[in-house]
């Protein structure tokens, strides 16, 4: 049990440890930021090669019918989520997100079909909210977190012959393809899929093993660990939110730009229109668009722009017209990059806005998502 105020660890605390890892508090959790390489380096060697990432502090969460009808669990889960789970195939996985009677944001979340359950994977810091909230209001259905594994990234477009080099299985794998897998001896569950807009893995497996396969991983060559401030720029990079940042109760999904992950079914005139929380407002939102949008913004300089700054109409800063909720410099993208919410006749590639930096008004220029093409393996 860990004690109030101490820093949880991941099955692969030691091994950062013994790697030279900076770590750093990050959702409760001690997580490796960078190790001696740095920021940039591990970066470029993610998207030129691979990259090893523990993310073993995020929630995985086991939803059973009790009835034992795969249905029963993906129509209860319907009732919390706006996206289709009753048509997600077997052995097939699906980006989505918690939404709150507002139509905020609760949390984002990667749910699967694992044939006789779903597997939900969470973000840590919103862990334990999710697992209670899944508890609470999924009648028929038992909903288990899974306390003895850990979760394992490996990005880049090396990925697929560092893993395939412990199971050659994984090179027939598709994007948010997902499967059981043999890995050092042990039963693990890997997805094809991630959070660098690279193509690459993603794997769970028995806390006990997952020293010896970051290991076995790390042995390759070509595969580097990588730490959470270089995992926080690839992302960015993709044009894919962090919770906390860029989405959160107070985004509704359309405004966030995440409308592709509503499917059909789950819109208005779809076989199962609305029944998830803040339905109202999202399908309303879906037919007659909303007043501001997260859009990519390209600061003109070198000088980043990080959250929180102000955004503006005018260079005179007379205007106010939202924020930048994630900045950073992009190393593949060759200069700084962020994100914001602007109002919605602003958010055309193309349009320049203005952030408040240092009592000073610097130009960016709003621009299409992602900013490095993305990888995946279609």
């Amino acid at each position: 049990m860990t004690e109030p105020g101490q820093l949880n660890t991941t099955p692969l605390h030691s091994l950062h440890i013994s790697l030279g890892a900076r770590m750093v508090p990050f959702a409760g959790y001690d997580m490796p930021v960078q190790y001696a390489a740095g920021v940039l380096k591990e970066h470029l060697h993610t998207r030129a090669k691979a990259g090893l990432f523990d993310v073993s502090h995020m929630g995985q969460v086991i939803v059973r019918p009790a009835s034992g009808r795969l249905a029963d669990a993906a129509i209860a889960l319907e009732t919390l989520v706006p996206v289709d789970i009753l048509g997600l195939k077997q052995g097939r996985q699906r980006y989505g997100f918690f939404t709150d009677e507002n139509g905020g944001i609760l949390d984002d979340l990667m749910i699967t079909n694992r044939g006789d359950h779903l597997l939900v994977v969470v973000n840590a810091a919103c862990k334990a909210q999710d697992i209670s909230h899944m508890q609470a209001n999924l009648s028929g259905c038992t909903v288990e977190p899974l306390e003895d594994r850990a979760l394992i990234a490996l990005q880049g477009p090396a990925a697929e012959a560092v893993l395939s080099a412990l199971s050659p299985d994984v090179t027939a794998m598709k994007f948010m393809d997902v499967r059981d897998v043999m890995l050092v001896g042990a039963s693990c569950i890997v997805s094809r899929s991630g959070y660098s807009g690279e193509d690459g893995y993603e794997i769970s497996v028995p806390a006990e093993k997952a020293e010896e396969l970051a290991k076995a991983l790390l042995a390759h060559p070509d595969c580097e660990p990588i730490g959470l401030g270089a995992r926080d720029s690839l992302r960015l990079e993709a044009g894919l939110c962090l919770y906390g940042n860029d989405i959160d109760r107070t985004t509704s999904p359309i405004e966030a730009s995440l409308e592709w992950a509503i499917q059909k079914a789950r819109r208005a005139g779809g076989e199962r229109e609305g029944g998830f929380p803040g339905a109202e407002r999202i399908l309303g939102e879906l037919a007659n668009k909303t007043s501001r949008r997260r859009v990519g913004l390209r600061p003109e300089g070198k000088a980043p722009v990080r959250a929180h700054s102000r955004l503006f109409a005018d260079a005179e800063g007379q205007q106010e017209i939202g924020e930048v909720t994630s900045g950073t410099f992009g190393p593949s993208a060759e200069g700084p990059v962020a994100m914001g919410y602007v109002p919605t006749p602003l958010a055309i590639p193309g349009q320049t806005v203005f952030a408040e930096v240092r009592g000073k008004y610097l130009p960016l220029v709003v621009s299409s998502l992602p900013f490095v093409t993305q990888t995946y393996k279609r």
